[in-house]
């Protein structure tokens, strides 16, 4: 029969038996059985009054008026489980185990009486006094409960002193896992510690780094404060706020520090707030800040009040925002109800009470005080509810964890348990470290700190048309988050949704989930749905996930700029050219190595090319055209020259110095060839002295036509008729080796002492590695320019200042043009070359050698070139070499021997008859 239809049944029943009008029952009598070993229990089966024990000014007796359903339930499981252990023939065959359950009152004062009595000798109320315990038989073996951390702290210490076992069901604060301070303390419920990291993976998982951080003022929200900021922080979660939520008192100020608590949460940006706290302190802060009407929010709920209808039935609770926590889960009890149904008709039946009257006719009431007088007077109507509450199996399982230490210690088989001595507590308590026990088929382990490590189950809050939330699963958490975040609906500013139409809608629930305990209220017992995802939907409105950050997230290649003392509040600076950003979380720009390059704002670096002037480049491929133009003019000339050699043109101009000449013109051209393509050691070093040498040897054919002229124009007849010999002699070749021996040695000075060497720039270039010939000295490489600025000079100042002579050719005016050509390309060169970019170095240096060469070319022989090809009539003695026919000047202008001489007379006077 499904519960719903057993507790209908149940009703019918009870109210023909008289049950529910005002009959007492005797269910306080059922907290107590005698057994060979005796189980301690404290629960919260009722609870002072707000004021609680403040005025408590002398130790007597403690009434507790309200009455707590749900601590009398996980009696009940208690009860249950040891009723299974008797019935059995696996863990303990042929023994009974009893219980002794009492009332805390939620109270440490209260819990300290029956904590005291359970301490006591065996058969006696009285504690004795020994130097050794290790024969002390205290009447109960082992302790179950209390529910609360606030509560255990103050009994763990003194079971621990007698290494009394001590199993809570509910008590999760991480101090308790001191085995020091706490050493026969054991839970069978995950430390707080489980439970704050799956809140903050959720808050990770979320991307919620800039919440608010609030706990009650007490042991359990304290110490769940203080673990959610240490591991909050370690993963980059900045708490904005961080208060304590004051408890209602008689004295200070609480009422003011809460109402300073909410205006500092509502008043911030943050969207998020964790709760770590008890019910009480949740329901007072809940109910005022409904009252001061505080802003919806995302709360992140602790176990504690996750559950509890304290704060679920709140008027306008609804309007708080979306609700979310962790719950443990269990195993499934589907018989507890019927369990609990069939001990409220046993506490109906005046038969079964008159039985327990005679068999426990003590309750020793005159020294704890009632048992739980309200447990007489309950119904199932308002048990009901609690049922299926998320402690009850952790309750249940604390039972079975001492029934399997017993079991061990004992050494228990199938046939029975060997006869032996009483079992003391502290024997027990040897065999409960690292211990797995089972329960409902879930197989538990006690782990070195007395904890078990459960899973959790995501819970949200989902209100319907009821008064009280409903609780979905949407997520789990076993170490790692598995988020169902398409199934979450937010009830947020940005998803307003009326009650009338909820945005999240269930499917009527076909089955219950029952889930672990935990650190729970004394009244919370929700409707808590298994309802799978698929069976309720959303509207497409509640989908928008809230956000909480305090700095929007940065861009791709962007790092924060912290401001403030929060490393949640940053701005975002982009990272520059030659810098990335390695992680999402970076505070600086990483710089990439030198072989690598990156652009703005990148995520990374990319390897740098190799880059110098290639030959396929636009420029290069003008330059090189250029330079095919320029030596083809010169070997056209240089061919015209060697054909006319016995010309009086080509005499006139040096003749073989001349062809020689153009011949290192020719070499300047192919100079050229040495700059494109990579550079190498030996390219580097021969760059500037295959240039500069073959235009030395040029301009030291012109620098002798310079001085042949002046002296001819400018020097007595007598002396030039003597300096003309010399210059058109073998001497004049003197001049020109002097000249090349002169560059020669600044070229070897320049390579010995000052080597040019092959280099990669990393930085020069933004994206590439530029691999160029780097020049050590700057004054080595102008000197190398001097020996050929000095010759140009010469030929200048020779050439200027001279008068042409009427009747000739002058070729005053072609040196001339040719040194200022000269001039031009190489004083442009200098800041042309100095100021541009050093990747176009080469490129300028080849374009100033072709240009150098085609102005000379140009200016001085081509004009000779034209008169060769298209006024060959020019082409005679007097024109070219000067004076009437038969003049004796012309005798030398081949500047050779006798015969050579005879020989040009000869031709002058063929010339002259002519």
């Amino acid at each position: 029969m499904p519960p719903s239809m057993s507790v209908l049944a149940f009703l019918g029943l009870s109210a023909l038996l008289g049950f529910g009008v005002g009959a007492p029952l005797c269910l306080s009598r059922q907290l107590r059985m005698q057994g060979d070993y005796v189980l301690g229990g404290l629960f919260p089966l009722g609870s002072a009054e707000d004021r609680g024990l403040h005025d408590r000014t002398q130790p007597n007796t403690t009434v507790c008026t309200r009455f707590s359903s749900l601590g009398l339930l996980w009696a009940l499981a208690v009860k249950m489980a040891v009723e299974e252990i008797n019935r059995g023939s696996t863990l303990l065959p042929g023994l009974h185990l009893g219980y002794d359950l009492f009332d805390t009152c939620s109270e440490p004062a209260v819990a300290m009486k029956p904590s005291l009595v359970f301490m006591a000798k065996a058969g006696s109320r009285n504690i004795a006094t020994y130097c050794d315990y290790r024969q002390y038989q205290p009447r109960v073996l082992a302790v179950i409960g209390p529910h609360s951390s606030e509560l255990a702290l103050v009994t763990a210490k003194l079971f621990g002193f007698f290494l009394m076992p001590q199993v809570s069901y509910g008590a999760s604060t991480d101090r308790l896992s001191d085995r020091e301070a706490f050493p026969s303390f054991f839970r069978t419920v995950p430390s707080d510690r489980v439970q704050v990291a799956a809140v903050v993976e959720l808050l990770h998982t979320l991307r919620w780094n800039w919440v608010a951080a609030l706990g009650s003022d007490d042991e359990y929200g304290r110490q769940g404060l203080n673990l959610f900021s240490s591991q909050a922080n370690s993963r980059g979660i900045c708490i904005a706020h961080e208060g304590l939520v004051p408890l209602p008192g008689v004295r200070g100020f609480w009422l003011r520090t809460l109402q300073g608590l909410l205006r500092q949460v509502n008043q911030s940006s943050v969207q998020v707030v964790v709760l770590f706290s008890s019910v009480q302190a949740a329901r007072v802060f809940f109910h005022y800040s409904i009252h001061y009407s505080l802003l919806p929010k995302v709360w992140v709920a602790s176990e504690a009040w996750l559950t509890s209808d304290l704060v679920m039935t709140l008027p306008g609770m609804a309007q708080m925002g979306t609700v979310l926590g962790f719950l443990q889960r269990g195993a499934l009890m589907p018989d507890f109800s019927s369990y609990v149904q069939t001990c409220l008709a046993l506490a109906a039946d005046p038969a079964f009470c008159a039985s327990l009257e005679a068999e426990q006719p003590d309750l020793e009431e005159h020294v704890v005080g009632p048992r739980c007088p309200q447990c007489d007077h309950v119904s199932l109507e308002n048990m009901s509810a609690g049922l299926l509450h998320h402690q009850t199996f952790a309750a249940y399982a604390a039972v079975y964890s001492v029934a399997q230490a017993l079991h061990n210690t004992l050494l228990c088989n199938a046939s029975g348990c060997p006869t032996r001595v009483p079992v003391q507590p502290w024997q027990l308590l040897e065999n409960m470290y690292n211990m797995s026990f089972q329960a409902r088929g879930l197989t538990l382990r006690f782990d070195t700190s007395g904890n078990v490590n459960m899973d959790y189950d995501l819970k949200l809050w989902v209100w319907r048309q009821g008064l009280m939330p409903e609780l979905h699963t949407v997520g789990s958490f076993n170490g790692r988050l598995q988020l169902q975040l398409s199934q979450i609906c937010w009830h947020t500013p940005k998803n307003t949704v009326s009650r009338a139409v909820p945005c999240c809608t269930a499917a009527p629930d076909k089955g219950l989930s029952h889930l672990g305990g935990g650190e729970g209220g004394s009244r919370g017992h929700p409707r808590v749905l298994g309802v799978h995802p698929a069976q309720w939907s959303l509207s497409p409105e509640s989908h928008q996930k809230p956000v909480s950050q305090c700095s929007k997230q940065c861009k791709a290649g962007q790092v924060r700029r912290m401001k403030g003392f929060h490393s949640c509040c940053y701005d975002c600076v982009d990272c520059k050219a030659g810098s990335y950003r390695r992680n999402p979380d970076d505070l600086l720009c990483t710089p990439c190595d030198q072989d690598q390059w990156s652009p703005d704002r990148s995520l990374r670096c990319f390897p740098r090319r190799p880059k110098f002037l290639a030959w396929g480049e636009p420029a290069v491929l003008v330059l090189l055209v250029l330079m095919g133009l320029v030596l083809c003019l010169v070997l056209t000339a240089l061919g015209l020259f060697i054909r006319h050699q016995d010309s009086p043109l080509v005499r006139a101009s040096g003749g073989p110095r001349a062809c020689f000449g153009l011949a290192c013109l020719g070499l300047v051209c192919l100079s050229v060839l040495l700059f494109p393509g990579q550079p190498s050691p030996a390219s580097c070093l021969a760059q500037q002295p295959l240039l500069h040498l073959p235009l030395t040897g040029c301009l030291s054919t012109l620098f002798l036509q310079a001085a042949e002229i002046f002296v001819e124009s400018e020097l007595p007849p007598s002396w030039a008729d003597h300096l003309r010999g010399h210059l058109r002699g073998p001497w004049a070749w003197l001049v020109v080796l002097l000249a090349l021996l002169v560059e020669a040695a600044l070229c070897t000075w320049y390579l010995v002492a000052f080597p040019p060497e092959v280099v990669t720039d990393w930085r020069v270039l933004p994206t590439e590695a530029l691999v160029h010939c780097r020049v050590r000295s700057w004054v080595s490489f102008g000197l190398v320019h001097t020996a050929n600025a000095v010759l140009a000079c010469l030929c200048f100042l020779g050439t200027f200042l001279v008068s042409s002579q009427p009747g000739r050719y002058n070729s005053t005016y072609s040196l001339t043009f040719a040194m200022l050509a000269y001039f031009i390309t190489w004083v442009s060169f200098v800041p042309l070359f100095a100021n541009v970019h050093v990747a176009y170095q080469p490129t300028v240096q080849m374009g100033a050698s072709l240009l150098c060469a085609l102005g000379i070319l140009a200016t001085f022989h081509l004009p000779k070139c034209y008169l060769l090809l298209w006024q060959p009539e020019s082409n005679t003695p007097e024109f070219f070499l000067g004076g009437p026919p038969g003049d004796a000047r012309g005798k030398h202008s081949s500047g050779g021997g006798e015969e050579t001489q005879q020989k040009q007379v000869t031709h002058d006077a063929v010339t002259s008859s002519q």
